[in-house]
């Protein structure tokens, strides 16, 4: 059951209120999420967690949440994929419309019904890891004003075919959402969920505090897509936790492409032997948009694989960050842990930082990280240019080819073709203005 608003709120003006209807549970988690969010210091310049960020952006004092508006519009705007398994589309926050042709055996909810029809359920997956990348005090505002977001369940040995495709927008100017996606696949199931983020206009400020938790079970697979398209007045925070089980595999893959500025907090517990999780992103910011990343692979048990590949393309004046650290904990011998972050600088004014960072505390592991920064070569140039191609155009199929190697590693044709098509957009925006 959705949640409406009746009317705007300030966002840290005083406590969220919880619905009457949903569990007691969970209101006191959003009371204890408060009181946590008031105490928890906001972040400062010296923090290691925050290095090289733009502090500046965490004023979030103006922002309100809002009722949905331009409902049928919005519902016409959101194509995607052609013939999604599930589709439900969010306008601040509120479900505005589903369909779904999920098989039996499969829970596809709005999370506020979810908390209703399936109480127990979300609460033993709903937050269970530690935020622990710079991030906690916002993951407390999330869990106090969260009222709706996506709920998925698939049961043991069930494999769902096609892809379930959630739209979320923010409408109205100074509006924040708190968009949340909660996926827990069962013993050998298989599902895969893309979320699409954008803005209903191209010109009003809004805000995204977004929260992930994806809980794979024993040798199951679940991929997660979520593509970040807002305007680029927008701000956003987006968290994304996965933990799997023994045997499990794991994708999940970020696109940023909109928003003024945006952090992302991706962690990945792999808590049983023989798990695998592939951490995947591109970004390609542009003007004096910044990207702000930071990642951590959490090597629980023995024998897990994990391998992380994030590519940024920056022009005109735009910041990336990348900070990522590969622990393995005692014990966790036979690890196999990569990480790799790439920078193609499409300007002399771009900025690129790059923290990559290892720590083993086991033996007989495989462990490699790096970054690479660079402009695209005179020889590639003059190599395209030699068969006829001008130079703008020469650099915009380098930059676009850079990016989209990533997204052979989704391993399916229409997700690979709905994310390209977002990427494709972002270069032509690009190249009208010459860049």
């Amino acid at each position: 059951m959705p949640a409406v608003l009746e009317q705007t709120s300030s966002l840290l003006e005083s406590a969220p209120e919880t619905p009457a209807y949903l569990p007691a549970w969970f209101a006191k988690r959003q009371q204890s999420a408060w009181q946590r969010f008031l105490a928890t210091p906001a972040p400062k310049r010296g923090d290691e967690t925050w290095r090289f960020s733009s502090i500046k952006q965490l004023d979030f004092s103006g922002f309100q949440k809002a009722p949905a508006s331009g409902v049928n519009e919005l519902i016409e705007r959101s194509t995607g994929l052609e013939s999604p398994a599930a589709k439900l589309i969010f306008v601040n926050d509120e479900l505005v419309h589903v369909e779904s042709h999920l098989p039996e055996g499969v829970i596809c909810l709005p999370l506020a019904e979810a908390l209703v029809s399936h109480s127990d359920l979300v609460q033993a997956h709903f937050m269970k890891q530690e935020t622990r990348l710079g991030s906690a005090k916002f993951a407390a505002l999330h869990e106090a004003s969260l009222t709706n977001g996506l709920f998925v369940h698939v049961s043991d040995k069930l494999e769902v075919e096609g892809t379930i495709e959630v739209h979320h927008w923010i409408a109205g100017e100074n509006t924040v959402i708190f968009p949340h996606t909660l996926i827990v696949t069962g013993k050998s199931s298989k599902v895969r969920v893309v979320d699409i983020f954008r803005s209903a206009d191209n010109s009003q400020p809004g805000l995204a505090i977004a929260f992930n938790d994806l809980s794979a079970g024993q040798n199951s697979k679940l991929d997660y897509v979520a593509i970040q398209a807002f305007n680029e007045q927008t701000r956003v925070i987006q968290i994304n936790e996965t933990a799997t089980l023994r045997d499990a595999s794991a994708i999940g893959f970020i696109l940023n492409t909109g928003a003024s500025w945006a952090r992302n907090e991706s962690l990945s517990r792999l808590e049983g032997p023989g798990s695998r999780s592939d951490m995947l992103s591109v970004s390609i910011p542009a003007h004096e948009q910044e990207y702000d990343q930071r990642t951590f692979q959490h090597h629980v048990s023995e024998g897990a694989y994990s391998d992380l590949l994030y590519k940024n393309s920056l022009y005109d004046d735009a910041r990336t960050i990348f900070s990522g650290l590969i622990f393995v904990d005692e014990g966790a011998h036979h690890t196999d842990a990569y990480q790799t972050c790439r920078n193609l600088l499409m300007s002399d004014t771009c900025e690129a930082n790059s923290m990559p960072g290892l720590e083993i505390n086991a033996d007989q592991v495989k462990c490699s990280h790096g970054s690479t920064s660079s402009q695209i070569s005179d020889e590639e140039i003059f190599y395209l240019c030699a068969r006829g191609i001008a130079p703008g155009q020469a650099r915009q199929l380098i930059a676009r080819g850079f990016s989209v190697d990533v997204l052979e590693r989704l391993k399916n044709d229409e997700v690979e073709a709905l994310v390209l098509k977002f990427i494709d957009d972002k270069f032509d925006h690009i190249a009208s203005r010459g860049a």
